[in-house]
């Protein structure tokens, strides 16, 4: 899975020395419509936290790319991977590509809820996990971040890639064969525990996490 494509427009954003203050006023602009005034050390660990979650992305592609091969969902996962790169080459997507690492923000969150989404899934069929890295809250905390209107367009572009990848249909043909095969301790090397998950800790300050 060759992801170094999107690895360079992740490294050449990481690199501005604008990056960390345009991030810093995007969350104090965040903490203050939540009613909060947040601290310099807030707006580091939110900022970190936002660089992480970016940085998730070509490593989370390489074991989407393995795992799904493990169970027989290569060819669902491939066409899933293919529209992720295309989004992240489109300049004019929902976040203008030009905002820097703002810009990237969506092309992050269409990539990790569409992976997890596709895990979900595979455990909705099968009681495993396909992935080793739960991004469900981490998702969670970026779609706070990124906000309406413009999350709810991404998660259009999540469902149509799920619906044109015909990941459910799959996972049901999946789990009926597993189920018959009885191969479910083999499948995968997750099949066992919870699986890891991205932190949040700290987000608290800038309104990022709880109801």
């Amino acid at each position: 899975m060759d992801t170094s494509s999107i690895e360079k427009i992740i490294a050449d954003c990481q690199a501005d020395p604008g990056s960390d203050e345009e991030l810093h006023e995007l969350l104090a602009a965040i903490a203050e419509r939540h009613g909060t005034q947040a601290s310099g050390e807030a707006l580091a660990r939110g900022a970190d936290f936002v660089k992480s979650y970016v940085e998730q992305v070509p490593y989370m592609m390489k074991v989407a790319h393995t795992a799904a091969g493990n169970v027989g969902l290569a060819p669902q996962m491939d066409r899933i991977l293919q529209s992720v790169v295309s989004y992240w080459e489109q300049d004019d997507d929902i976040i203008p590509d030009h905002l820097g690492i703002i810009g990237l923000l969506d092309d992050a969150y269409c990539s990790l809820t569409s992976l997890q989404t596709v895990s979900d899934h595979f455990q909705l069929q099968t009681g495993k996990y396909l992935f080793p890295d739960n991004l469900t809250g981490a998702n969670r905390v970026m779609r706070r971040i990124i906000g309406e209107p413009y999350v709810t367009d991404l998660d259009r572009v999540v469902i149509r890639t799920m619906r044109d990848a015909r990941v459910v249909e799959s996972m049901i043909e999946l789990a009926s064969e597993e189920k018959r095969l009885n191969v479910a301790n083999e499948s995968t090397i997750w099949s066992h525990g919870s699986a890891g998950r991205m932190k949040t800790d700290g987000l608290e300050a800038l309104g990022l996490t709880g109801d």
